[in-house]
């Protein structure tokens, strides 16, 4: 059954080790105004397969609930806001731009640091990718083999800018160009991982 949906919960990663292999096609730094464009563009695409490959069909499924229909979706959604603020809590990590880590102190470098941030990020993602390929294998009515890899496409394509933008500072800082690819790659291993 693994062979059914390991390439629908590997696609994720796909996208984020071809965005940070754009260390090795770009010059040293991506122009500020490109990153913003880039993480607006990410974040539209995960603002999307959020509410049409996730929370839809989470209403869909409960819809025998009749108006109530949105409650397990609402729990389910405020659980994964807490999820996420707890792994905010929990793991050192720098966001892009920020001068000043979050989480617990430790001494972790600045890059490890930002990778890290990314990789809380991608956490969520790879669980949500194996939620929805775990209900369409379970033969749920509403979850379609097409729903499930639009879900993936999906995040592969929001994860691309995600690894550029994590590899291209990495370089622009001093690190090899092979290094600040493994880093923008590995910082998406999670999410088979998740998933």
């Amino acid at each position: 059954m693994l062979t059914q949906y390991l390439p629908g919960i590997l696609i994720p990663f796909a996208g984020t080790t071809l965005g940070a292999a754009c260390v090795f096609f770009m010059k040293e730094t991506l122009h500020e105004g490109v990153q913003r464009a880039l993480t607006g563009f990410a974040a539209g695409v995960m603002v999307a397969a959020s509410i049409w490959s996730l929370l839809i069909p989470a209403m869909e499924q409960a819809e025998n609930l009749g108006r109530l229909a949105f409650f397990p979706a609402a729990i389910g959604f405020w659980l994964g806001i807490g999820f996420l603020l707890l792994l905010d809590v929990a793991v050192p990590h720098l966001h892009q731009g920020a001068d000043e880590p979050e989480g617990p102190h430790s001494g972790f470098s600045r890059t490890t640091m930002l990778v890290l941030a990314v990789t809380l990020h991608n956490i969520p993602e790879g669980m949500a990718v194996g939620v929805v390929y775990a209900g369409y294998l379970t033969g749920s009515a509403s979850i379609t083999a097409m729903g499930a890899l639009a879900l993936s496409l999906g995040i592969a394509i929001q994860n691309f800018p995600e690894g550029a933008i994590i590899s291209m500072p990495l370089k622009a800082e001093g690190m090899s160009r092979g290094r600040a690819f493994w880093a923008g790659a590995l910082s998406g291993a999670v999410e088979p991982v998740g998933a």
